[in-house]
């Protein structure tokens, strides 16, 4: 089974940043970003990155390079990305909410790293590093007489723009490119499908490190409009919802668990700074619907939620949906929906042939989007990038992991991971259809499911639930899952927890749960 997105032509030199250049010079005025009471204009904006850019190329540091960038969100930040991208290098974020052996570890893992941008608050984190950190701040004089034109560095769309880190199923982080093309494609589809104009202002909220920050960092400068930075190195829900509420911003990109903490943050206080933007475009793990519907559905909301599906690997978004076509009762998960511009999906099986509509089958990516691959990967991780021949054609793919299927309607549905399978007394389960059937029962706010070990070495599910009210029954919640589960996939211990942990991403944090679950133990806990 395939969908294949609309095909649409892109400019000869498909380039991010010179979207943002024109928008420079044909409202040079206009403010490009806010961050923390000081703002700068998008001509102001072009002639920092400019010098800085010089900087670089005067250093050797062109086309081909990688610069790391660990700052704090800041006008900066946004100095340090775009002048990288105009010298023809790739900049790679480091997060700085990071641990210092987390930054050390990734540091390692970048081929040939030209230097890192940091600052005062940030140098400690990467002085581990072999190469010099610069100081934005401390050069201005020195950048001040650079010239504040471009470079002139012939930038091409095959070319690398930047480079995330995502987690290897070897335990090793990987550090995956995404090239000018890929990069540009994504938000010219973003900008004409959802009709985002210079009034389209952006809210971060999630971590520098995550790959759907690279597009939110960079969207609003795409289309000409703001970007609205928070002063705060890790997710602050009171900050982001004042921030909302103050400034006229009108799209949120986030991970569902973090649209969660919003959602609740504004219902808690009968607000209406979320239900009055445009778009908030979220995904990035299994949506629980059950945790926003009622929410999305009340009267005056008028913010569009996109539920969307992408890998880092393909330039992050492959899919979105406008979950206001979703029906709880004719699908037990939310759709993904169907590609991007110039994007294809391809569901196939254990033979790499294509499946039929309805049917389960591997999720590969093809398309503009596909990556450059792994910049550290020579092992087996860097064979998820193949070539296989369809319809007679050959595709360049890239081997997503996740399993899914396509409905009559033709949407993608993500089901889960074909690695996150865990056998509990013999039988393969997917912890995500357990907290699924969790998640849609009364009482339960929320659900997360993990595989934990005896010390026989047998695996068991274990459920942290936050419960609606002041707690919940464990034998009641046992006996109405099975009412919907078999017997083998009921948890063998339930947690009560007042609140789901999350990564610096913003995501379920996994981890966390399961050293929650070996402290609880420890000191002798109950489960409920």
């Amino acid at each position: 089974m395939t969908l294949q997105g609309k095909r649409v032509a892109l400019p000869s030199a498909p380039v991010v940043h010179r979207q943002f250049e024109a928008h420079a010079e044909a409202t040079p005025d206009a403010v490009a970003v806010f961050c923390a009471g000081q703002q700068v204009t998008y001509a102001e904006l072009d002639a920092k990155a400019n010098r800085f850019a010089h900087f670089l190329t005067a250093r050797g540091h062109g086309r081909g390079a990688k610069v790391g960038v660990c700052l704090d969100y800041s006008i900066d930040m946004v100095v340090a990305v775009l002048g990288t991208l105009k010298a023809g290098a790739a900049y790679v974020p480091l997060d700085p909410a990071y641990p210092v052996a987390r930054l050390q570890l990734l540091l390692g893992q970048i081929p040939d790293l030209a230097l890192i941008v940091a600052s005062p608050a940030t140098a400690g984190l990467v002085e581990s590093a072999a190469v010099e950190a610069i100081d934005l701040e401390q050069l201005s004089d020195h950048l001040a007489g650079l010239p504040a034109t471009g470079p002139g560095v012939p930038v091409t769309g095959d070319d690398v723009c930047y480079a995330v880190f995502t987690s290897g199923s070897t335990g090793t982080p990987k550090l995956t490119a995404v090239r000018h093309e890929g990069w540009f494609n994504l938000l010219n589809w973003l900008m004409l499908e959802y009709g985002l104009h210079p009034g389209s202002n952006n809210l971060v909220v999630s971590a520098f490190g995550f790959d759907l920050s690279q597009r939110s960092l960079m969207m609003p400068l795409f289309c000409g409009a703001t970007q609205y930075l928070m002063a705060s190195r890790n997710f602050d829900a009171a900050m982001a919802y004042r921030m909302l509420s103050e400034h006229g911003i009108r799209t949120v990109h986030c991970a569902s668990s973090t649209l969660y903490v919003l959602v609740d943050w504004e219902t808690a206080r009968g607000g209406e700074a979320l239900t009055r933007l445009d778009y908030v475009l979220f995904g990035g793990e299994p949506l629980k619907a059950e945790r926003i519907m009622d929410w999305a559905r009340r009267e005056g909301n008028t913010c569009t939620l996109l539920h969307q599906y992408g890998v880092a690997e393909c330039t992050d978004v492959a899919t979105s949906y406008d979950l206001a076509a979703y029906r709880p009762g004719e699908h037990d998960i939310a759709p993904v929906g169907r590609p991007a511009h110039n994007t294809g999906i391809h569901l196939l099986d254990e033979e790499m042939h294509e499946v039929g509509a309805g049917e389960h089958g591997e999720i590969y990516i093809s398309g503009t989007g596909v990556g450059a691959g792994y910049l550290n990967g020579t092992g087996p991780e860097s064979a998820k990038f193949t070539t296989v021949v369809i319809d007679g054609a050959p595709h360049r793919l890239y081997r997503t992991g996740d399993r899914g299927y396509v409905t009559e309607a033709g949407d993608l549905v993500v089901v889960g991971r074909m690695d996150a399978q865990v056998k509990v007394r013999g039988m393969r389960i997917d912890p995500t259809d357990v907290e699924r059937a969790l998640g849609r029962l009364a009482g339960v706010r929320e659900a997360a499911v993990v595989a934990a070990y005896t010390d026989s070495g047998e695996a068991e599910l274990v459920a942290f639930i936050v419960p609606a009210g002041d707690g919940f029954d464990e034998n009641d919640v046992r006996t109405r899952v099975l009412g919907t589960l078999p017997r083998n996939m009921v948890p063998a211990r339930f947690i009560d927890i007042p609140r789901i942990p999350l990564s610096p991403h913003g995501k379920v944090d996994r981890a966390a749960l399961a050293d929650e679950f070996k402290n609880h133990y420890a000191a002798g806990g109950t489960t409920a």
